[in-house]
């Protein structure tokens, strides 16, 4: 304990004498127990002196080599941090003071510097990032790197010039590599992208080698027509005679580049568009004897015998027009596509079915109808159920027929007095229309249903002289049960206290030729006397079932 009493005695004394510049260290604002210790001045191995506190953190290589690798002298405070204090520059300033842009702390040799040339301004790519340093780079074994050219014919002028397929000096090319060679291609072989000229490579021209467009390695002042290179093809050609026939010279009209046959010709750039099979005849089809100078007028010029030769209908006969189209498509001569909504009498349902002349007979085309009537005559005057004569129905089938299906009739009875519902829409119509009788008159229900209103004897309708208006208590959805709610329209009694207590209406309507009256007291056993005199303090009270109904109809 005496010891290390001295020792921060010995330590304080010597940071006194510090301020005083007796240390050999000059001004080193650090207590010396950093580095030294009581037992020894020299430097000890359990120094505490953390060297990352002076801000030249020692790390990698730097920590294994002594002090003074690095400190001259004692002065330590006076140590430059710059790496050319400690390392010659090889580089002689060509490079910049930072070092650490190529090189680390843990070895001077650098292991990355293709990876670390791709910051530079010429990235290494394709070919480049396998060659050697020294193949650019000429003074690489003196450490000189600047100056190196980053142009392509910095390094590859000798390439430019020694090149004669094409020459490239005698065709002016320019000197941007890059237009011709892909700068990341693992060769040197030619990319040049044609694009870039007025005259771009499509479809087969893609495939074709160059000096079979560039004669005599000429690449300069070429015409881009066509017909410059393919004027023997203009010539000779012989599925009609190009000269003969005056055709344009723009063989993109008829062909492209995709192949030069079979041509392409646009016919929709002419008067007449080929449309369905149109397209797919020969042109000799139209243009006999190589006569491409055609003028038609319409379908008839070429369809003349056909016209003529139809007999199904006759053409001729039947006044047709020679507007061949309005009854024909291009995509097929038969059947024939008439539109027969351009008439008065428009196809629909089962007539677009039918033959034309189950209703234009012995080719009769002119004809003019008024109606259904005139074609279902017959089947108006011959039907029994119900008798059409009899039933003196009008003529317009159109009222209960369609023309989707002639049966079942589609007669829409909501245009009567009478509009069918529920039950009703599925019933026969003879169930009603007894003897065929089209011509009723009904005023309410009672007239069909006067059977249904005299057979219940619970409530016997009749004797009760119910009215003959059914709806009130049913409906066409059903007869049976009744839709009467005795619950809300009067008195509950299929739900609250009388529920279950009664089991026929005349339980309670004991007088059943009149419904109205009923009896509260013949199943509540009371008796007059003593109801009496319960009921002293009841101002205008009197024994009747409809006096109690009036103080208890609420009643649950």
């Amino acid at each position: 304990m005496i010891r290390f009493i001295i020792f921060a005695i010995l330590v304080g004394v010597t940071n006194i004498n510090a301020q005083k510049s007796q240390s050999p260290h000059g001004k080193l604002n650090r207590p010396c127990g950093e580095c030294h210790s009581t037992t020894s001045w020299k430097l000890s191995d359990s120094t505490i002196f953390n060297h990352n506190s002076t801000g030249f953190s020692l790390i990698g290589y730097h920590k294994n080599v002594p002090c003074k690798s690095c400190h001259n002298d004692l002065k330590f405070v006076r140590q430059n941090s710059e790496c050319t204090a400690c390392h010659i520059d090889v580089h002689r300033s060509e490079l910049g003071n930072e070092c650490k842009r190529c090189h680390d702390m843990n070895s001077w040799i650098i292991t990355d510097m293709k990876q670390k040339h791709q910051q530079t301004r010429f990235p290494l790519l394709g070919k480049h990032a396998q060659l050697d340093c020294s193949a650019c780079h000429e003074r690489a074994s003196t450490y000189r790197f600047a100056g190196t050219p980053i142009t392509c014919i910095g390094c590859h002028e000798h390439d430019y010039r020694a090149t004669l397929n094409p020459s490239h000096v005698k065709e002016l090319f320019p000197v941007d590599c890059r237009n011709c060679h892909n700068f990341t291609a693992l060769s040197w072989g030619g990319s040049f992208d044609h694009s870039l000229t007025a005259f771009p490579l499509t479809g087969a021209h893609r495939a074709i080698i160059c000096i079979q467009c560039h004669k005599n390695n000429q690449f300069r002042n070429l015409s881009s027509e066509c017909f410059n290179c393919h004027s023997a093809d203009f010539t000779t050609a012989v599925s009609f005679d190009h000269v003969s026939a005056g055709v344009s010279h723009a063989c993109q009209m008829c062909h492209s580049t995709a192949a030069w046959t079979p041509s392409t010709f646009n016919h929709a750039s002419t008067k007449f568009n080929l449309t369905g099979k149109h397209r797919t005849i020969s042109c000799q089809s139209c243009h006999i004897n190589g006569n491409y100078l055609l003028v038609y007028s319409g379908c008839y010029t070429c369809h003349q015998t056909d016209y003529q030769n139809v007999i199904n209908p006759n053409h001729l006969t039947g006044g047709f027009s020679t507007d061949c189209s309005q009854c024909h498509s291009t995509d097929s001569w038969e059947p024939a596509t008439f539109d027969h909504s351009t008439t008065k009498f428009d196809l629909t349902g089962k007539h677009k079915t039918i033959t034309c002349q189950s209703c234009h007979l012995n080719g009769n085309y002119q004809l003019v109808y008024s109606g259904c009537y005139s074609c279902h005559q017959n089947d108006y005057q011959n039907t029994n159920n119900p008798n059409h004569l009899a039933g003196n129905y009008d003529t317009d089938c159109s009222k209960c027929h369609s023309t989707d299906s002639w049966s079942p009739a589609t007669f829409d009875h909501s245009i009567t007095k009478f509009p069918l519902t529920g039950q009703h829409t599925t019933t026969q119509c003879l169930s009603c229309h007894t003897g065929d009788n089209y011509q009723l008159t009904y005023s309410d229900c009672y007239a069909c249903h006067q059977d249904d209103y005299i057979r219940p004897t619970d409530p016997n309708h009749a004797v009760a002289n119910f009215p003959h208006d059914c709806s009130p208590c049913h409906s066409t959805s059903a007869w049976s049960p009744s839709t009467f709610n005795h619950d809300q329209q009067y008195f509950r009694i299929y739900s609250g206290a009388h529920q279950g207590r009664w089991t026929l209406c005349t339980d309670c309507h004991t007088t059943q030729s009149d419904y109205k009256q009923y009896s509260c007291v013949d199943c509540h056993e009371h008796n007059q006397t003593d109801m009496n005199a319960k009921h002293t303090d009841v101002g205008n009270y009197v024994y009747l079932s409809s006096e109690c109904f009036r103080c208890h109809e609420n009643v649950k």
